[in-house]
């Protein structure tokens, strides 16, 4: 089982951008398909993309798509999501997880992303 570890989240303002990475350890990355979530307080997560095992393939739910780039660097074991023209709604703890497994034993633990003017 692979742990993981979010950063890269803070504070910008509606239409700016962030990159957010996820650190992975105790196996190769590349073994497992990784998912971003997103969660807002007092709602339910939210898929935002998931990137297949091996190939790097990668399906965006309609929560950002067209706004968000998921990827993967097997040098480093880590995966990335950029995050483009960002809005208030966008406000969440962004997640990665193993698997794009919606059971949060399988995220890390997070990274806030806090859009505001």
């Amino acid at each position: 089982q692979v742990q993981l570890v979010e950063s890269g989240g803070g504070l910008v303002q509606p239409g700016g951008s962030l990159r957010l990475s996820c650190e992975a350890s105790g196996s190769a990355l590349e073994r497992y398909a990784v998912g971003w979530f997103r969660q807002a307080p007092g709602k339910e997560p939210e898929g935002v993309a998931c990137i297949s095992g091996g190939s790097g393939a990668v399906y965006y739910y309609d929560s950002m798509r067209d706004r968000c780039t998921a990827s993967r660097d097997d040098a480093t074991n880590t995966a990335f999501l950029q995050l483009e023209r960002l809005k208030q709604e966008d406000t969440a703890t962004y997640y990665c997880a193993e698997d794009c497994n919606r059971n949060r034993d399988y995220w890390g633990p997070g990274t806030q992303v806090t859009v505001s003017s």
